[in-house]
Parts: C-alpha cells; structure tokens; sequence
C-alpha cells in the first residue's frame, strides 16, 4: 500500500490525488445525498479516507457517487471507519450488510479510492 502512496503538496501521502478542478467540478454538481442502499445509485465514484500515521484505522472523509440517470450525490455510507490492515474486506462487509454489490458500484476499482495519510 504505501508504494501506491506519493507525497502531496502539504508533505502527506496521498493516493489517487485529485486536482482543485476535478474537485470543484464534482461539489457545482453535487445534488442530493443517498444512502449506499439506494436503488437509484449507479456507482461509487470517489471514496476518500484520511488517518493518520500509526493510527490503526482509516475515517471516511467523503463518499460521492452518481445516479443512475447522471445526477452527482454524496453517498452516505453505514460505517464511518475501516481498519487499514482489513480495508477490503470491511468494505466487502459494509456491502454485503447494505445489501448492494460493491464490485458493481465500482467501489473495488484502483481509482475509485483515495486515501490520505
């Protein structure tokens, strides 16, 4: 994990940075917030993790996601906390627990998570 980790601006290490643009373009467009469960949900497109070095654990900053017919939403997630060592998997159970396909949604994809120590 941590070779897939570059050093950001500020000297934390981050992965799959996006820039103030990508960032700007998705908060203009964010419309609604929808629980992960939602039907209308079509995929995960950006969920951040931040933590801090030593600490066992990874805290959601945000989750955005986008609708089945486009519309940009924030997606709020049934846990706010993973372990770094079971990441995957606890994701893999937050799925299974909510119902929903996490490969499916995109959420397993390389670009899809960021994270940010």
């Amino acid at each position: 994990m941590a070779d897939q980790l570059e050093r950001g601006k500020y000297g934390v290490l981050e992965s799959n940075h996006w820039d103030g643009t990508q960032v700007q373009e998705w908060l203009d467009d964010l419309g609604e917030t929808v629980q992960l469960e939602d039907p209308r949900l079509a995929r995960i497109a950006r969920l951040r993790l931040l933590s801090d070095p030593g600490f066992p654990f990874w805290d959601v900053s945000y989750c955005y996601g986008v609708l089945k017919d486009g519309s940009k939403v924030r997606v709020s997630l049934p846990r706010f906390q993973f372990g770094k060592r079971t990441l995957m998997k606890d994701l893999i159970d937050m799925c299974r627990e909510a119902g929903v396909y996490g490969k499916g949604l995109g959420l397993f994809d390389p670009e899809t998570i960021s994270r940010l120590v």
